[in-house]
């Protein structure tokens, strides 16, 4: 059902991005709790994603969309979180943040096309 894969790709590229982050995280600040936290809601998004090309209805890849949304949503939080712990700096947070936050508006974006276009053919 998706038409554009500029979703795809930035949710895969993301995801790559976060599992580096979540090394790092790891190896270089010894941080294990939150870092898994957001590699599992990191790498989910595109694997929802992924989910929702194959979906049996509109109303299904709606509903995967969703749940990448609020995956993304859990990111920019633990992101946050990470920050204001001092795991992540200043610089580190604003360059994937800002990713994490472009691709939830995408994700919404695509959320309300589709349901638009449910609703009208109602």
């Amino acid at each position: 059902m998706m038409k554009d894969n500029i979703v795809k790709t930035k949710s895969f590229d993301f995801a790559v991005r976060i599992v580096r982050l979540y090394q790092y995280l790891c190896c270089d600040k010894k941080e294990f709790v939150l870092s898994k936290q957001l590699l599992r809601s990191g790498t989910s998004i595109g694997a929802m994603i992924r989910e929702a090309e194959h979906a049996e209805s509109k109303h299904d890849f709606i509903h995967k969309f969703a749940i990448a949304q609020k995956e993304a949503n859990e990111v920019v939080y633990w992101l946050e979180l990470l920050k204001a712990t001092d795991y992540l700096n200043e610089k580190e947070y604003e360059n994937i943040n800002n990713d994490a936050i472009s691709i939830l508006k995408l994700i919404t974006s695509i959320i309300k096309t589709t349901k638009a276009k449910v609703d009208t053919k109602k």
